[in-house]
């Protein structure tokens, strides 16, 4: 099993206090607006519906939260958490300008010591987040202890496909196309460390042995998008 060690959580949190500004801007850009599609296919995996109280981790400006929010309907309750006070700003405001309802509760917190009750939550999502936090395992024995039995969890994030034709292709289009993007933008530091950090990121078996190892019943992971995407789908 892969020893992931990723940056200092402080770092991670500058870097995303840093793009704030561009984060939306640069994924539609970079995923070609494919990202809509990756997102609103989580949110169905977890398995969130009308009256869940549900919990949307690493929410940065908000999609998979609003994307919750419409599922849960005015009779759910929902949570976006970050640990980035700019994203959570980004969101925020996103919220009282496209989103007015329902309404969502907004936390600054680390996903390492989640600020919530046991068994609190019917569906949770997380995108982008798992590859960036100091601890796997105990990132996702926190989803497995607020999680209500029952409940699912679908996390999404980048990978590093197994095929060589198509993780060749996803190493060019980092350094040929996202790098050069978030240099004009200023935000090359920011965007460069993508690539060392599919590297150290557990592949989707380890990611499915990790869950089942903290104790969740039931783990899949789901490649999409020729394998440089992926969904880990767990419930308990």
């Amino acid at each position: 099993m892969t020893n992931y060690q990723p940056p200092f959580s402080n770092k991670i949190r500058n870097i995303f206090d840093r793009i704030a500004p561009v984060y939306d801007q640069l994924n539609d850009w970079l995923s070609l607006g494919q990202h809509r599609i990756w997102k609103e296919m989580t949110v169905k995996w977890s398995g969130a519906k009308p009256g869940d109280t549900c919990l949307d981790l690493c929410c940065g400006s908000g999609d998979l939260t609003f994307r919750l929010a419409r599922r849960a309907g005015m009779t759910g309750k929902v949570y976006g958490v970050d640990f980035s006070c700019n994203l959570l700003a980004t969101a925020k405001e996103r919220c009282q300008r496209y989103y007015p309802q329902p309404p969502i509760t907004w936390i600054e917190a680390d996903v390492l010591n989640l600020p919530f009750d046991d068994h609190q939550f019917d569906a949770i999502t997380m995108g982008y987040g798992l590859r960036n936090v100091k601890d796997i395992p105990r990132s996702l024995q926190e989803i497995y202890r607020v999680l209500k039995p029952g409940g699912k969890a679908a996390i999404l994030d980048f990978h590093r496909p197994s095929n060589e034709t198509f993780r060749a292709f996803q190493q060019w289009y980092l350094d040929n196309l996202v790098v050069p993007l978030a240099t004009n933008l200023g935000v090359k530091e920011e965007y460069a460390y993508i690539s060392p950090s599919l590297d150290r990121f557990p592949i989707g078996k380890e990611q499915v042995a990790i869950a089942q190892k903290v104790g969740f019943v039931n783990a899949t992971h789901y490649p999409i998008s020729n394998g440089m995407m992926g969904v880990l789908v767990i419930d308990n």
